[in-house]
């Protein structure tokens, strides 16, 4: 900078010029589109041109709008609110997680607003009009120059028009819908909409939301390969530090970071370390045990992906080796794993599937002793699972389609056999508060299936191999160990 201003101060520039050309090594006058969130010009890292998220372009969520609009009866208007900021105290908000559909439909990851689709108007977004205060606090909020511009919506307002043009959009609408999960009172306390409810009658928007994301497109199946293999990547180092760490807390912590470090926004849901019995615990979460010598710890985990997540599930000895028992109980759920994944294919179904594995189980249960009878309800104290469930922009995705439903190519599903020994059950004692699961993230494809964790290993001996051969002081190529 020294040598410029010697340069122009030679060749006796007025000192006005000098002034104005060192200002604009550091200003620029022309104004920078701020979306309020990620977008290519200002995130080229993360988004290539046309996107509007990471991996989603303009045209996709165009093309799912229409997707939404062609299940929607004639004449109908669907409401679908943002989610709302919820508070820890006062002043101290919970992270902020988009609702899915709103974040399908729109692609805005802020707070604030609602969008309204329509057969007549296409997508209308409401957006939310911050002050100057919000701005300093909080930084730019997308308002409606954004909805327009990088949303791509047909017609936007700011939210406080909300109760003037929505009651036109629904007045003739023959069926009004709504995402009930994130309803607010800023559009439900309006007469014309009370009105329009009772004269139509008012329906959850999921049924249709569900079933346009129940199949994904290639671009979201990208994504959901990427969040699988972060956290198949994370599971594994997590895996070889449990060895030198046993503790429920840092092998929570450690697998936490190892997502976020591999680009992942957060977990997709608070990480399950069950140590020894806690194991048997389902939904796990306390995390605050030591592993004892000699115990498994059954680790199931998911991270999210530029809104797309994953979920799988490992068990192992940190310790390094099986006992007896454990490999007895282990081998039944690995070999049905692995016999319910060659299940996978268009037209099955994840009951069917289910029905498979709960046959399998029983049979080896009984056989080991487990189990005194064949009867569910006995079964239903050792795993009162589903074999799986649907994946997507949530863990439990597409909650209103059934698990009876014929599966099609593009469907993402788990696979996760377990079995959950409590410490009391009347069983040899050996077996007693055993808790091992093995789960899967399963993509049907058109001549099958595609397992998105196949990574990350499962069989026994691979295990133990990595454990007792990885170098805790030095970094190693795990390939050498064949994963």
């Amino acid at each position: 900078m020294q040598h410029l201003h010697r340069k122009l101060t030679s060749n006796r520039p007025s000192i006005k010029l000098v002034n104005q050309i060192l200002l604009r090594q550091f200003y620029s006058t022309d104004k920078c589109f701020d979306a309020g969130q990620p977008i290519p010009s200002t995130h080229p890292q993360l988004l290539k041109e046309g996107e509007i998220t990471p991996g989603i372009s303009c045209d996709e969520y165009v093309s799912r709008r229409r997707r939404i609009l062609e299940l929607l009866p004639e004449q109908s208007v669907a409401v679908v609110a943002a989610a709302p900021v919820k508070m820890m105290t006062d002043v101290v908000p919970y992270t902020f997680r988009q609702d899915s559909d709103y974040l399908y439909i729109t692609g805005c990851q802020q707070p604030g607003g609602i969008a309204v689709l329509s057969h007549d108007f296409g997508l209308c977004m409401f957006m939310p009009e911050p002050t100057p205060q919000d701005i300093t606090w909080q930084g730019q909020i997308a308002g409606v120059d954004a909805a327009i511009e990088f949303f791509k919506a047909d017609q936007s307002y700011p939210i406080s028009k909300l109760h003037k043009v929505l009651p036109n959009m629904i007045k003739n609408c023959s069926k009004l819908y709504h995402n009930v999960k994130t309803a607010v009172p800023t559009y439900t306390e309006l007469e014309a909409f009370k009105k329009a409810a009772y004269n139509g009658g008012l329906h959850d928007l999921s049924i249709y939301t569900h079933e346009a994301r129940w199949i994904k497109s290639s671009a979201e199946l990208n994504l959901m390969r990427q969040s699988a293999s972060i956290g198949c990547q994370a599971l594994l180092q997590t895996m070889l530090q449990s060895k030198i760490s046993p503790y429920e807390n840092i092998l929570s912590a450690k697998v936490e970071y190892e997502c976020r470090i591999r680009g992942a926004q957060r977990m997709a849901f608070n990480p399950v370390v069950g140590g020894g019995p806690n194991g048997s615990v389902i939904h796990y979460s306390r995390n605050d045990q030591n592993v004892k010598d000699g115990e498994l710890v059954l680790m199931d985990i998911g991270c999210e992906l530029h809104g797309y997540v994953s979920d799988l599930t490992r068990t192992w000895p940190p310790c390094g080796t099986f006992s007896d028992a454990h490999r007895q109980v282990y081998d039944l759920v690995v070999e049905t794993n692995k016999e319910c994944i060659q299940l996978c294919k268009p037209g099955m179904s994840i009951q069917r599937i289910h029905n498979y594995s709960v046959e399998k189980l029983c049979r080896g249960l009984k056989g080991m002793g487990i189990l005194k009878n064949d009867r569910l309800q006995s079964y239903h104290q050792v795993n009162p699972t589903s074999i799986g469930h649907y994946l997507g922009m949530d863990v439990h995705d597409c909650s209103k389609i059934g698990y009876e439903r014929t599966l099609k190519p593009g469907v993402v599903i788990t696979i996760e056999p377990g079995i959950y020994i409590p410490s009391n059950f009347d069983c040899a004692q050996r077996y007693q508060g055993i808790g091992i699961r093995i789960e899967d993230e399963v993509v049907i494809t058109e001549s099958g299936y595609e397992v998105l964790t196949g990574s990350l290993p499962k069989e026994i001996n691979h295990i133990e191999t990595l454990l007792n051969n990885h170098s805790y002081g030095e970094n190693r190529d795990i390939s050498a160990f064949g994963f």
